[in-house]
């Protein structure tokens, strides 16, 4: 298990992130994205459209990653391994702190 004082480290990294994300997903708010329907290449407004939801999904999903990591501090299961159960190691927590996987079960994945 993860100790107190690392799981403060955790919570206060993964809340800083998930303000992060927030941020940015509300900058590419696809309500506000404009896109000038007299642009003379539509095809770059397509390529462009589809970048900005790529981009959104992948925020979306690291995100939830985040969300899923502090509920699991809320629990009381964070730092264990979803697969396993063993202690995901402190070292993988402090670079990943979102990680729902011990490096060997998800070396596996």
């Amino acid at each position: 298990m993860v100790n107190d004082a690392a799981e403060l480290d955790s919570r206060a990294l993964l809340e800083q992130e998930r303000a992060d994300l927030r941020h940015q997903l509300e900058e590419l708010g696809f309500a506000a994205l404009t896109y000038d329907s007299n642009f003379a290449d539509s095809s770059q407004v397509t390529a462009e459209r589809g970048e900005a939801e790529a981009l959104a999904t992948s925020l979306r999903e690291t995100l939830d990653e985040v969300e899923h990591a502090l509920v699991k501090i809320e629990d009381g299961t964070y730092g264990t391994c979803e697969s396993c159960g063993d202690p995901i190691a402190p070292a993988r927590l402090e670079a990943m702190p979102s990680a729902r996987y011990c490096i060997n079960c998800a070396s596996k994945r």
